[in-house]
Order: structure tokens, then sequence, then C-alpha cells
């Protein structure tokens, strides 16, 4: 199952655009971010750093598969001492679509082509439908998945 997760592979530079929200300020800022397979293929592991507004920041996340329940699980820890966890799910085969435990947030990472992806999290609103509070882009930094070396 950790297979359909490989479009996440890679080195990435990372583009923020952080809207005004109840969360935050508007503002942007950038990143860098790697995801890499680990413990014998079952695992994902994705590191990253980030400058916003000035403010270092990094973080550890790991994908695993729950084949008893049938989803991926995550979990996310950030060097400002905070951690949480998701549930996720592939919506079809570019699209993994995560529910953070313990919040009304939801958030997705979409394959655009091979060297792009974009995350959005979301907050849900009082109409009904969903605010957008986090677009980040992944822009691949080189072509090394595709020579197998990730």
């Amino acid at each position: 199952m950790m297979k359909k997760l490989e479009f996440l592979i890679g080195q990435w530079t990372l583009i923020y655009d952080i809207p005004e929200s109840s969360f935050s300020h508007a503002t942007t800022g950038t990143g860098e971010g790697t995801f890499r397979r680990d413990l014998d293929d079952k695992a994902i592991l994705f590191d990253y750093s980030s400058l916003i507004d000035g403010e270092k920041g990094s973080a550890h996340g790991i994908f695993m598969w729950d084949e008893k329940a049938g989803i991926y699980r995550y979990w996310w820890f950030e060097s400002s001492g905070a951690f949480t966890n998701a549930s996720c799910n592939l919506i079809d085969d570019e699209t993994l679509y995560m529910n953070w435990h313990n919040s009304l947030l939801r958030q997705t990472f979409q394959k655009i082509t091979d060297d792009e992806i974009v995350l959005h999290m979301n907050s849900p609103n009082a109409d009904g439908g969903y605010d957008l509070i986090l677009e980040v882009i992944f822009r691949r930094k080189s072509s090394s998945k595709k020579k197998g070396r990730n």
C-alpha cells in the first residue's frame, strides 16, 4: 500500500501561501522538504524546514499503512514541541486526503504533475463549507526520483 504514495517521494522546494483567517494573518513563506521510504518500505518519512514571517520551523512526519483499519496513519512532530496525528486515505491515485484528529481541519496532497504537488489545508466555516487556511506548492528539486535514487 505504501507504493501508492510514491508520488510524494523526493526532495521538494516549498512555497507557502497563508490567507487571512482566524488562524493567521495573510503571509507567505518558503521551505524545503523530503519524503523518503524507511522501515523496509513500510513507512514514508517527511522532514521539512520552513521560513515564514522570519520564523524558522521544522517538523518530522511519518506515514504508515494500518492493515487492520484499512487506512494510512500519519504522525506529525514539530520543533515547537507540538504534535498530532491524522487518518488518511487516497481519494484517487493522485490525491491523499487527511483528517486531523482532535481538530476539524482537513488536508489534501494532490499531485499536479510528476514535479509538482499542492497541499491544501481547510477549516469548516459557518456556511457549512470549508475555507482555505494554507496552501503549499511542492516543486521537485531534482529528477532523482525518476532515476531511482530516493
